[in-house]
């Protein structure tokens, strides 16, 4: 398995570029790549030519998460204006506006059939499920104080809450923290299973196998990605090799490698065989903040996004 270098874009946003997600083909349109910037803006890429189709603004501040829905024709768009702009991809008409208060609106992902948007809530300690039909709020995941700890113990900012990843089957949620704590919740039950430990450091990032729906891969700072037994609670493999804080990280379609980007301005490629890096991309002159493979098989393709302001398209075999 190997990443070639297809195009590079720079200048691609007017700040840091912090998103990335890929929209499915639809009818009418092949996938686009959608970028979220500090520059306040969501710019959609055509996948292959990486040339700008579209930019969208309506944030008055920096663009922190982007969400694509599974059947390729809304988005959303994530600020730290404390807003999640919901929007129809081909008009760019607004579809919704989710308020939340300062700090408790970061990463997002829609579940596999495309019913609930998750909302890593930040300074909340929890995830927020939104409806998609009537855009009205489900219920809230809280992350329980660990045992013993008092509400004034300064435990509860430590659960900031970062990331999020849903299991392939829709089941499960995973959401990553800033103490480096992993919480796994059973949706259908609105229900917190359990943590899954062993990263020390805050964990930005994190995706299921897509066939495996125990399988889970994280991002940490403190250097490393691990794979879980998210269900079986166990550590089952570690990889290190960045130099840095791992900030993103991204599962192939084929489910046999996973892509990270890091605070030492590379992308790595991994082989889940042999659970180590095979490749290092060094294009990025600064961290890299996303990483995202196109799911479908049209031929593999991985873009990444960093605060250099560029964006980068790679051809992956």
């Amino acid at each position: 398995m190997k990443l070639a270098g297809i195009k590079s874009v720079d200048n691609a946003h007017d700040d840091s570029v912090w998103a990335v997600t890929w929209l499915p083909a639809t009818a009418s349109r092949p996938p686009l790549l959608l970028t979220g910037s500090l520059d306040e803006t969501v710019r959609m890429w055509r996948s292959d030519e990486l040339v700008l189709e579209r930019t969208n603004t309506g944030h008055c501040l920096g663009v922190a998460s982007v969400a694509a829905h599974p059947l390729g024709s809304i988005a959303a768009s994530s600020s730290l204006d404390s807003f999640v702009r919901v929007f129809d991809v081909d008009s760019n008409a607004t579809i919704a506006t989710l308020e939340a208060p300062p700090s408790e609106v970061w990463q997002m992902r829609f579940d596999p059939k495309g019913t609930v948007l998750a909302v890593a809530g930040g300074g909340s300690a929890s995830v927020k499920l939104w409806d998609t039909n009537t855009w009205e709020l489900i219920t809230t995941l809280s992350i329980p104080r660990p045992e013993g700890s008092k509400p004034t113990d300064k435990s509860g900012s430590k659960k900031f809450v970062l990331s999020v990843a849903w299991s392939p089957d829709g089941k499960w949620l995973a959401c990553g923290s800033m103490d480096g704590t992993i919480s796994v919740f059973d949706v259908q039950r609105a229900k917190f299973l359990h943590h899954l430990e062993g990263h020390y450091m805050p964990v930005r990032s994190l995706v299921y196998s897509p066939y495996d729906p125990r399988l889970l891969f994280t991002a940490s700072d403190d250097t490393n990605v691990h794979m879980y037994d998210a269900e079986g609670k166990a550590l089952v493999g570690n990889m290190s090799g960045h130099a840095s804080w791992v900030l993103c990280v991204d599962v192939s379609p084929d489910g046999a490698a996973i892509a990270t980007g890091s605070s030492d301005k590379t992308v790595r490629l991994w082989d889940l065989t042999m659970r180590a890096s095979v490749q290092t991309m060094s294009n990025h002159t600064d961290q890299v903040w996303g990483v995202a493979f196109r799911p479908d098989g049209r031929g593999g393709r991985l873009a990444s996004v960093s605060d250099d302001k560029s964006v980068s398209l790679y051809d992956y075999s």
